[in-house]
């Protein structure tokens, strides 16, 4: 385990015993870690999980419900993000996700090439 990803991960386990969840423990996390990212985050508590070490059930529950939340919010579908995370209007947001879709589509009518 590499040194940043340990230091997530302790601030993981420490948060998380000391009875954050959610939003508490994520912004526990980013103030000890204020280079982590989500994909950090996740990958950190992915580690916790796979911890022989750690025995304690709501703790574990509490880590992988925060990996759950970051990875969810990671890929834009988690609807409710953290407080110091900055909020998009929900105008943008719908602009954004018509965009994506728009770029995504088959267009109706496609050429048929025959060889």
């Amino acid at each position: 385990m590499g040194k940043m990803r340990k230091e997530i991960y302790e601030a993981l386990i420490e948060g998380a015993s000391d009875g954050l969840t959610d939003s508490a423990l994520y912004n526990f996390v980013v103030r000890r870690c204020p280079k982590t990212s989500s994909k950090k985050i996740v990958r950190a508590a992915l580690g916790a999980l796979e911890d022989s070490n750690v025995r304690d059930e709501n703790v574990l529950r509490v880590v992988y419900a925060l990996a759950i939340t970051e990875r969810l919010r990671h890929l834009g579908v988690n609807d409710q993000p953290h407080k110091s995370a900055p909020v998009a209007e929900p105008d943008a947001q719908l602009k954004r996700k018509a965009k994506k879709d728009k770029d995504l589509s088959v267009p109706a009518e496609m050429p048929v090439t025959t060889h």
